[in-house]
């Protein structure tokens, strides 16, 4: 966003009041809009010394000019002031918009001061900010939170990093946050996200280009990239012609979650479905997921897998993409065939769930696959993947999924709230569907068989795995609405597929 503001300054040559204007008015009509159309009675704007600060003196100078109560609390020092947040405060005192200038003695009555007002605008702290706010901001910010009164705030709440998700010390708690231009890292990315309230994005002018070229780090998925990238079937399409996936999983007790990713597989369009399983699991798979073909295999004294890469080779040979891991359990047999698929299997290859364990302490032997390899783990199991406890990786999820890529060379889907998507190379894909419902046993296994057959399909692989997050988050929601997120079940989830795919339909 910096080099967006100043390539539109320097060579697009439009102002930096222009584009503060257009900030200022864009927050103004979003007080409305929450106000019920109308600018509330009485507004508060706290304001620092920094263009953030800028921003909150034009809102409080239209409010002015709209016959509105608007009085700027200003924690900074005006002399300090420079280029358009100076411009904008004289304007602002012009204007007769009542200034106050906060000093230390203030602070310890401020909740109360800003308690009587239906809004407050935080324009306290802008993007550039880095670690805990301290000081007298940090006492504004707990002041601003403990008045209760509802705050928007113009970009990022005050405290926030702009680029993590991460929560440092004292943080604006806001009903509504009007991003500017483009959406930032700590508007998505728990917990940071969680302080945003309703986020809106703003068009403050900045040129299209600018933004579509922008080298982020960060891409959020929309219902419009999922419409494009879906490959449509032919009039003419059968099913060998819409991809065949190949499950590997299930054993005694956990045969529910080989039938579940290849009820996500058959309900993601693939074409045929098999499921390779341990002859324990042979009749309950056969129950669950009755338009699958399974294939029952020799199993250990355990009741799981028992069988080599020789024993797929055939079906491995007719499948166009294969899932391994789901029930599969983590025998030392269960180990040796997971390795030899991931590391020599001609084919893409989704490893979930028990296929994930079996490479603890060996994640580097999948950079030698020669064909695509994506994995999907939980941050449990990215922790014992990467030789850190699961903290670590919420710490910095977008971290822990690119370290998960860049050492793997696979392609990673970081499960949990906003699912990550990393690839070498690639900018990550942050998956902005599903809720907390779906976090029950077996989603995990669903996921993997949705993209297990975009893969099957031909879909490019990055995007058959953000694609499949999507579609898997849109299901969750899709079952929420209709039953609710505590009664939910990965069953539903399957079940919920068809309203995802129809939901994209919408969108062409």
């Amino acid at each position: 966003m910096k080099a967006c503001d100043r390539t539109a300054i320097e060579e697009y040559r439009i102002p930096g009041t222009v584009l503060m204007e257009n900030a200022g008015l864009q927050v103004l009509d979003v007080i409305h809009e929450i106000n019920g159309g109308d600018a509330p009675l009485s507004t508060a704007v706290v304001c620092g010394g920094g263009n953030n600060g800028g921003d909150g003196f034009v809102v409080a100078r239209h409010l002015c000019n709209l016959g509105r109560e608007a009085v700027v609390y200003f924690l900074g020092d005006a002399d300090r002031l420079s280029g358009e947040a100076r411009l904008n405060y004289e304007i602002a005192a012009a204007f007769g918009v009542q200034i106050v200038h906060v000093g230390d003695q203030d602070l310890p009555a401020m909740a109360a001061t800003l308690a009587p007002f239906e809004f407050i605008v935080d324009a306290l702290l802008g993007t550039g900010i880095q670690g805990a706010v301290r000081g007298p901001a940090a006492l504004m910010i707990a002041a601003m939170n403990e008045s209760a009164t509802p705050i928007v705030a113009i970009d990022l709440p005050s405290g926030l990093r702009a680029d993590s998700g991460s929560v440092d010390g004292e943080v604006v708690r806001a009903s509504a946050t009007v991003s500017l231009a483009a959406l930032k890292a700590c508007h998505v990315l728990a917990p940071a996200s969680e302080y945003c309230g309703a986020v809106s994005l703003a068009d403050i002018s900045l040129p299209a280009r600018l933004i579509d070229e922008a080298e982020a780090g960060l891409l959020l998925t929309e219902p419009g990239d999922v419409a494009a990238a879906l490959p449509w079937r032919a009039a003419e399409a059968h099913k060998g012609t819409c991809g065949r996936v190949l499950v590997i999983g299930g054993a005694p007790g956990t045969a529910g979650a080989a039938a579940l990713a290849a009820r996500g597989a058959l309900r993601s369009g693939a074409g045929l479905v098999d499921v390779v399983c341990p002859v324990s699991a042979y009749e309950l798979i056969g129950a669950a997921a009755v338009e699958a073909l399974v294939h029952p295999m020799p199993s250990a004294a355990d009741g799981t897998l028992h069988a080599t890469a020789q024993d797929l080779a055939e079906l491995m040979t007719a499948a166009s993409a294969a899932v391994i891991g789901p029930g599969l359990g983590v025998g030392a047999h269960v180990g040796s065939l997971v390795r030899e698929l991931v590391t020599s299997a001609a084919l893409p290859l989704v490893v979930d769930a028990d296929g994930l364990n079996t490479l603890e302490g060996e994640l580097e032997i999948v950079a030698e696959a020669t064909a695509v390899r994506v994995l999907t783990p939980h941050p449990g199991e990215a922790g014992r993947l990467l030789g850190c406890d699961t903290s670590h990786v919420q710490a910095d999820r977008p971290a822990a999924a690119r370290q998960l890529a860049d050492r793997s060379g696979a392609i990673v889907v970081l499960k949990g709230y906003r699912s990550l998507i990393a690839a070498p190379g690639r900018a990550t894909v942050v998956n902005p569907t599903g809720n907390p419902g779906m976090a029950t046993g077996g989603t995990g296994d669903v996921l993997a068989g949705v993209i297990g057959a975009l893969l099957g399909q031909g879909l490019d692989p990055f995007q058959a795995a953000w694609v499949g997050a999507w579609l898997h988050g849109a299901a969750g929601d899709a079952v929420a609405a209709q039953v609710g997120e505590i009664s939910m079940t990965a069953g539903d989830l399957a079940a919920g597929l068809p309203a995802a795919f129809a939901a994209v339909e919408e969108h062409g």
